[in-house]
């Protein structure tokens, strides 16, 4: 009787990039099978179109968010005509007092919402990956002055120095961009917390532990071995996040402290239609239902993101 002495041949190996390629297909498969992501999905891209072709559109519908059309308005301000002076000319009608186009408005306005959202996101995305990273992975004391400064921030009164901040803030500064600054400051703190402790949970796998002991500096660690396993995570965190920016501008819009007239802003419109909702309703409607439908789109595509990335929903069809 004779035996195979030939060890068996080695299988083979997947390239890191094919496997990569392989896992984004996998996980767009996973994310078109869910139609309300890919509803959001599209939702998300409509108001981005909105918001890059908003001078076009206007162009289009004859009509810009400055000029005043005071022959569309009755003796009291209001608008005249059906549904708030709907009509060829104002598709939604026009803004009471003043006859600004309304269809303007609410499109100029999604650049508004959308930009100050996405930069507040950003910003805060960025200082809260990098702070948490480094927290998680560095410790110490470190860690413990970040911690407190986390801590100090979740707790501090963001409306009450937002409103304060606005009230000393020379009028030359550029209020979208304070927002964005402002809301990134108040922001990063809860992705940092998120971040750290996932941090401290990777230091310590099998992965991590081995490459200290073969030496890998802590960018090494940083860049090759924490963030890559930590990008699903990040991502999910940022697009949620996008929604609760555009409601915070929006809010503070409506109290007055966000982005000042004429430039349009949908969270000051609803703001300036709640003193007009019994005569002309309509006026609270668009700009209202384009915040509603933005914020929807939003954390539908969050929640797609979510359940795609996350291994333990996989299978599972909503």
């Amino acid at each position: 009787m004779s035996t195979d002495t030939n060890p068996a041949p080695p299988a083979p190996t997947r390239p890191p990039s094919v496997a990569r390629s392989r896992g984004v297909r996998h996980l767009w498969r996973r994310l078109a099978a869910d139609r309300w992501a890919l509803g959001g999905a599209s939702g998300v891209a409509l108001f981005l179109v909105v918001a890059a072709a908003a001078p076009l559109l206007c162009a289009i519908a004859g009509q810009d968010p400055y000029t005043y059309d005071l022959g569309a308005l009755s003796d009291s301000g209001a608008a005249k005509g059906f549904g708030g002076g709907i009509s060829a000319q104002h598709w939604f009608g026009v803004e009471p007092m003043t006859g600004r186009d309304l269809f303007a408005i609410v499109v100029h306005g999604a650049r508004t919402s959308i930009l100050v959202g996405v930069g507040a996101t950003a910003v805060s995305v960025l200082l809260g990956v990098v702070i948490g990273l480094t927290a998680g992975l560095y410790g110490g004391w470190y860690d413990r002055i970040v911690t407190r400064i986390i801590d100090v921030l979740l707790g501090f009164p963001f409306l009450v120095f937002v409103i304060a901040l606005g009230a000393i803030v020379p009028t030359s500064v550029p209020k979208p961009l304070l927002l964005v600054v402002v809301l990134a400051i108040f922001s990063w703190p809860s992705i940092a917390r998120v971040v750290r402790g996932q941090t401290l949970a990777l230091k310590r796998r099998t992965f991590v532990v081995a490459s200290v002991a073969l030496g890998a500096g802590g960018w090494h660690l940083l860049v090759r071995q924490l963030l890559p396993n930590l990008t699903a995570t990040i991502i999910v965190y940022a697009t949620i996040m996008i929604p609760s920016m555009i409601g915070a501008e929006a809010a503070l819009s409506f109290l007055g402290v966000g982005v000042p007239p004429p430039t349009p802003a949908w969270g000051r419109s609803i703001g300036e239609a709640i003193a007009w909702v019994q005569t002309d309703p309509m006026f609270l409607v668009f700009p209202g239902a384009a915040l509603f439908l933005a914020t929807l789109a939003f954390n539908l595509l969050g929640d797609g993101l979510r359940d795609a990335f996350d291994p333990k929903t996989r299978g599972l069809q909503r």
